[in-house]
């Protein structure tokens, strides 16, 4: 039996017009037999921090009054070794030049997921990705997504990426994971510094993960995978 993945996958300011310079994707990934043990354990996390168990934890929710908190799920990610990260990092989307290449910001916004997601497919594995939901028009943009990967591997059956669907991420713990981390990356690559806790988080993750989480590192490295875009580069 080929081994099954469960692949979350969050976003952050991948708006053409947000007026937010940097775009961040990423995605959390663990096999699919694990995926119950790694929720329970995360509700047990909010248990010991006086938290209730469908309380949903997100970037935007991290303050200092709950630093601790958020620091042990960070913890907890890195110590199980079935939780795995990668994120495509775009540091300026002023400099995009769709017309150039004959695109939308569309047609551009699915090869930077294909770019962030194809360092994790293996031939010989299967893919569930989930994604969270964003707007009414995310049913339409999911299912396109799921044609640009699966052509792009070319998988015209099926048999690798199995599903691509939008859930919603108050009911998904490891989503929120996602989130977690990505608003991590997005928040250093974005030069801020006003909340301590978020501070705090990037500081933890850098030593952790052993990167300043600015740059590219290699291929291989499976616990945190870091791209970073460059707009000025020729866009595959």
């Amino acid at each position: 039996m080929s081994p099954t993945y469960n692949v979350y996958c969050d976003e952050s300011c991948h708006l053409e017009r947000d007026r937010q310079p940097v775009m961040v994707l990423g995605a959390v990934w663990c096999p699919l037999e694990k995926t119950r043990e790694i929720s329970v354990h995360i509700r047990e996390v909010k248990a010991q921090h006086g938290l209730p168990r469908k309380f949903e934890f997100k970037w935007g929710k991290v303050s200092p009054a709950k630093q601790d908190f958020y620091l042990a799920l960070l913890d907890y990610f890195f110590d199980n070794a079935d939780l795995h990260f990668r994120a495509l990092v775009v540091q300026d989307k002023s400099k995009l030049q769709h017309e150039l290449y004959e695109q939308t910001h569309d047609t551009w916004y699915y090869k930077m997921y294909f770019d962030m997601l194809k360092v994790i497919l293996e031939p010989q594995s299967r893919y569930r990705i989930y994604v969270d939901i964003k707007d009414t028009r995310s049913a339409a943009k999911i299912a396109k997504l799921h044609d640009v990967l699966c052509n792009n591997i070319y998988d015209f059956e099926r048999q690798i990426i199995e599903r691509v669907q939008t859930v919603r991420s108050h009911e998904v713990e490891p989503l929120q994971l996602t989130d977690l981390l990505v608003g991590i990356v997005s928040y250093v690559n974005r030069g801020l510094s006003s909340n301590s806790a978020k501070v705090a988080l990037v500081e933890r993750m850098r030593k952790r993960s052993g990167y300043n989480l600015t740059r590219t590192n290699l291929l291989r490295e499976s616990k945190v995978n870091l791209f970073v875009w460059q707009a000025t580069e020729r866009q595959a």
